[in-house]
């Protein structure tokens, strides 16, 4: 019997209701960021000025404006990796200019300084960070071999990560997003550069499996954001790049040019709310810079100015209290 346009139904695996708009199956959104914490934030940490930092720095998604401080890490690092759910942002791993295994967490709608959460499997740099609301996934990296490995965490609580699965290869600063129910993890190097997208399912465990390609293979170094719908992948520090691919994370195939950056980099964070992809920071080889950008997921085109950081650095990480996996 075939399913009427306008039918609902509950996902038991999201824990979301979803409508059936003709084609296929769409979530509903029961909550509002705006309503539960205040605001879209974004938040986004470290980085290399010369040298790993601890600075924690945060924007207000759907305004624009300059960034403000918002605390500490506990230790100085860059090249890590964030993830988050609507009220916790995690900062994992990085280098200063040892690898480092530490997660750390901050509560979004505040400001303050971070508290010590657990532990990765190893001292890593160069990974990447996915999340819906209650899992927080990490992906590859480098100890200093290139890993394939997959771990997660409880948002919630605290402790160390265990493993998920693995990645379809040993796989380098790559970027990572995510819907409710899927993990996006794209690009970077094995260590030729590559332009590989996998895709896990976040509620269970398991090996990634092949999504399909960006528009590009010098795709090191780059950043990811979504809504619940569209994955973007911005920058590249080889290349280097500023092309901002898209695709829909409810199906899989190959990446579309969606448009470019304001400034040409790599090493930059990206953060989300379900209307815009914000891009901060980053290096333009070898200039580090302070540029925010933004773009707004209904409408492909150019990224626009959003503001500036406080300072200008790169390898920093990102995450934010509205993205897409919430």
């Amino acid at each position: 019997m075939a399913v009427p346009s306008g039918a609902l139904r509950f996902n038991s695996d999201s824990g979301k209701l979803e409508y059936y708009n003709g084609e296929a199956w769409w979530q509903i959104d029961n909550f509002s960021a705006d309503n539960a914490t205040g605001g879209a934030r974004g938040v986004y940490a470290g980085g290399d000025p010369g040298g790993g930092i601890n600075v924690i720095e945060f924007v207000n998604i759907d305004s624009t404006g300059n960034a403000t401080d918002f605390g500490d890490m506990i230790t100085s690092r860059e090249v890590g990796a964030s993830n988050s759910s609507i009220t916790r942002g995690l900062f994992a791993g990085g280098r200063n200019p040892t690898l480092k295994n530490e997660i750390e967490y901050v509560t979004i709608s505040s400001t303050g300084n971070a508290l010590d959460f657990g532990d990765l499997l190893a001292a890593t740099g160069f990974l990447a960070g996915l999340s819906n609301s209650t899992r927080g996934v990490f992906c590859g990296g480098s100890t200093p071999t290139i890993q394939n490995v997959i771990q997660y965490v409880t948002i919630a609580s605290t402790g160390n990560a265990q493993d998920f699965g693995d990645l379809t290869a040993a796989t380098s600063q790559s970027a990572a997003c995510a819907s409710s129910t899927r993990g996006l993890n794209g690009g970077g190097t094995t260590p030729s550069t590559t332009n590989t997208i996998n895709f896990i399912i976040i509620s269970t465990l398991g090996n990634a499996a092949d999504f399909g390609d960006l528009t590009r293979t010098s795709a090191n170094t780059l950043a990811s954001c979504s809504n619940s719908e569209t994955a973007v992948f911005a920058g590249s520090e080889s290349g280097p790049s500023n092309v901002i691919d898209f695709v829909k994370i409810s199906t899989t195939g190959n990446a579309i040019d969606f448009g470019d950056l304001t400034v040409t980099r790599g090493e930059l964070a990206g953060f989300s709310s379900k209307t815009r992809g914000v891009f901060a920071c980053g290096n333009n080889t070898p200039t580090r810079v302070n540029t925010i950008d933004y773009i707004t997921f209904s409408n492909r085109g150019n990224a626009i100015d959003f503001g500036d950081g406080q300072a200008t650095k790169s390898g920093v990480f990102g995450c934010s209290n509205a993205h897409g996996g919430l």
